[in-house]
């Protein structure tokens, strides 16, 4: 640490010191990826890194969800999709409000295709392609 700097009537000393910060500032539209660390009823907190982010329930997928306390998890009524902690997710930053140090708010959604946990993002490319695949064989179809 080296010497210092002391001042009386102050119980700190003061060095001067070198480091390294790897910062995160959000930006809205930013895709992120981080982990679902709480479940709570209106929605669930992902950490992505030095913050935390909400997706609330509205946001979690494009279906009704319901939230069971039993399990701690979110489920989709029509798609099955369950959400739960520990699962690692993709979302959209859809709002900022940075304040000091982690009282920060940070809002994400996950409704769009390709966002969600890795299984919901499989299913969206499949889809995708099937759709694709099943107009250009109707395209050539219609051709002849």
């Amino acid at each position: 640490m080296g010497p210092g700097i002391i001042i009386p009537g102050n119980a700190n000393t003061f060095h001067e010191v070198e480091f390294t910060i790897l910062s995160f500032k959000p930006v809205i539209s930013e895709v992120v990826e981080g982990e679902v660390v709480e479940i709570v009823d209106f929605g669930s907190f992902i950490r992505l890194g030095p913050l935390d982010g909400l997706v609330h329930v509205s946001q979690i997928c494009d279906d009704y969800i319901s939230y069971e306390q039993v399990g701690n998890r979110f489920i989709g009524k029509e798609t099955g999709k369950i959400l739960e902690v520990n699962d690692i997710v993709r979302a959209k930053i859809i709002a900022v409000s940075l304040g000091t140090g982690r009282s920060g708010k940070l809002g994400l959604t996950m409704r769009q295709k390709f966002l969600g946990k890795e299984d919901w993002i499989e299913q969206d490319i499949e889809d995708e392609y099937s759709e694709k695949g099943e107009e250009t064989a109707n395209k050539k179809e219609n051709k002849k």
